[in-house]
């Protein structure tokens, strides 16, 4: 790999027309909006068929996703997450932003990093099944539908996040 200079972000109003298509469109194609939280929980259940089947069939929530044979990675949301994983790699490629790195600031180790995002990863995984739904199918798909609890989740996440980042901004000065 070069050691050029990357290109530059996308311009943040782009980007977002650009999402708003996008989300537009997946209602118009698929009839349903964005979200990724589904395609993990599946994923999961998946693995558990795997693994323990009769714990699946003993949990009525689960086991709607194996119905007459089905297969819970038989999903849009399954091939969604997967195309944007494959998008972003491929996006970091041509603006040569692919390295192996740890972001973090001067005063945490790269084990505290992990930490903290592995709590906050699983912080926001608990959630994201608790509210049945992730950061972008609340605050995009629902947003867009003008769900009330949608709306309400948008403006508590970023109070939470405004409020978290005071704990965690000196990690990062």
């Amino acid at each position: 790999m070069t050691n050029t200079k990357p290109k530059p972000y996308w311009n943040p109003y782009a980007a977002g027309l650009g999402l708003g298509l996008v989300l537009l469109l997946s209602y118009m194609i698929a009839g349903q909006g964005l979200g990724s939280s589904g395609a993990f929980a599946r994923l999961e259940y998946w693995l558990l068929n795997l693994i323990t089947p009769g714990h699946i069939e003993s949990s009525p929530y689960m086991a709607k996703y194996f119905a007459n044979g089905a297969n819970p990675l038989s999903n849009y949301l399954v091939f969604l997450v997967l195309g944007v994983l494959a998008g972003g790699f491929i996006s970091g490629i041509t603006a040569g932003r692919v390295r192996k790195t740890v972001d973090k600031g001067p005063r945490i180790s790269n084990r505290g990093r992990f930490m903290f995002a592995f709590i906050g990863g699983t912080m926001m995984g608990f959630a994201a099944r608790l509210a049945r739904g992730c950061t972008s199918g609340q605050a995009l798909s629902g947003g867009a539908t003008l769900a009330l609890g949608s709306w309400a989740f948008m403006f508590a996440f970023f109070a939470g996040g405004f409020m978290a980042a005071y704990f965690m901004r000196r990690q990062w000065q």
